[in-house]
This record gives C-alpha cells, structure tokens and sequence, in this order.
C-alpha cells in the first residue's frame, strides 16, 4: 500500500455558531488541507497517483472556498464551519472525484492555525 499526500492551501472567514467566546465573531484563517490518497500499487510509470492530478483536484474543490465566508458557502450555510466539518467536506469530494478500485482518499487534515486543525477519515 501506497500513500500519496498533496497539500493546498485557502483563506476565507468563518463564524463558529454555538460557540460562547470570541470565535463566535467573524474571523479569518489561512487555512491549509493536506490530503492523503492510498493506493494499492503503482502504475507504469511508477506513481499511485500522480501529484499535479491530486493537488489539481484538491485545489479546484477548495477554490470554492477560497476567499469566501464560509457560513454563506452551502453546506456550511446551515451547519458549522469548523475544521473537522470542512475536513469532512473537503474528504467526501475528492472521493467522489478520486475513489477507484485502485486508490482511495484516506484522510484529510485541515488546520486553521499551524497548531490547531482537524483530521477527518473514514
């Protein structure tokens, strides 16, 4: 088994509803996803999945968010935007684009800040 990682990279804003404090204020992140695709083994050329396909893919998904208030951008218009929702959200549309019989996305890590981030996998 094969892993593959690419990671990109967004800003948007986002409010956290629910939440008593200061996060429940509009704020911004430069927020960074790492994805993670496992594949059972290596093509012809070598590779279990090439880099600029995964991050070409990460990068048009996440582009929908890219310079947005996340609480206006659906699904995130009706549940939270927190890291572990949009780790989740970033994991089940790569694997509906990427999911085959030979590689599958694993995981997804999103983080807000360099020390604060979620981990979303299945």
């Amino acid at each position: 088994m094969y892993d593959v990682i690419a990671t990109a990279h967004f800003c948007a804003a986002h409010r956290l509803k629910y939440l008593d404090g200061k996060y429940e204020n509009l704020h911004g992140h430069n927020w960074k996803a790492t994805v993670t695709v496992s594949a059972k083994e290596v093509d012809g050329m070598g590779v279990g999945i090439d880099f600029v396909v995964l991050k070409k893919e990460t990068e048009a998904l996440i582009a929908k968010l890219d310079y947005q208030t996340l609480n206006e951008v659906p699904p995130f218009d009706k549940e939270n935007p927190s890291a572990e929702n949009v780790a989740r959200w970033i994991y089940e549309g790569l694997a509906s684009r990427l999911n085959s019989d030979r590689v599958r996305v694993k995981q997804v890590e999103v983080r807000e800040l360099p020390d604060c981030g979620a981990v979303y996998y299945e």
